[in-house]
């Protein structure tokens, strides 16, 4: 997998680990490269360190962008085996910046996929750009017909989460809701958040 994205998995585990006692319905998306997807010992390095810290796979979602698919050769040791094996091992695939490649379609058919991220570049017309609301409504019909969830990127208004609300999107992200932050402080996020949840229940 490569030192410094073994290193990312297992600090992205360390911490998950610290938290999931506080926050059970936590989940954990760590970014795939597509060298690292082409490292022939990807597969084992994942099931060593979700073994290490005694992670349920489900709760783990490797994100891949479309380019990472295009080479694809179907065999064994290619992207299309290595996904294969990564889902067997139980943990979830997302497509990052979905709809921005040029052969998406023969992809959800072909790949072992759980998760279609929206790209930001569609969230960000939301509200003002007829074109990008029916390309989100039609991504978000289309991951629910496959029986995919689907998350929205990118969102940077309280209008364009109640779109997305509306348009029946499953999740979202962007700095509407928080900016990337050192895990430090997201914990200290995480538990404002659910002290003002126990408030307001």
């Amino acid at each position: 997998m490569g030192t410094i994205g073994a290193w990312v998995l297992d600090q992205a585990l360390t911490d998950w680990t610290r938290w999931r006692e506080d926050f059970p319905a936590l989940t954990l998306n760590v970014n795939l490269s597509v060298r690292q997807l082409r490292q022939p010992d990807l597969v084992d390095t994942v099931a060593k360190a979700l073994l290490r810290h005694r992670t349920d796979p489900a709760a783990v979602c490797l994100e891949l962008t479309e380019s990472v698919l295009m080479d694809d050769a179907g065999g064994p040791t290619t992207p299309c085996g290595t996904l294969q094996r990564l889902h067997d091992l139980g943990v979830r695939l997302a497509i990052d910046d979905f709809g921005t490649g040029y052969s998406s379609l023969a992809y959800l058919r072909r790949f072992p996929i759980d998760l279609l991220k929206i790209d930001r570049q569609f969230t960000a017309g939301l509200g003002r750009v007829p074109q990008d609301r029916a390309i989100v409504a039609t991504i978000i019909h289309l991951g629910h017909a496959l029986g995919l969830t689907v998350t929205a990127e990118g969102v940077e208004t309280a209008d364009q989460l109640a779109e997305l609300q509306r348009l029946g999107c499953d999740q979202a992200q962007g700095f509407h809701l928080a900016h990337p932050q050192p895990a430090e402080l997201l914990e200290d996020l995480l538990r404002s958040r659910r002290r003002r949840s126990n408030v307001t229940a």
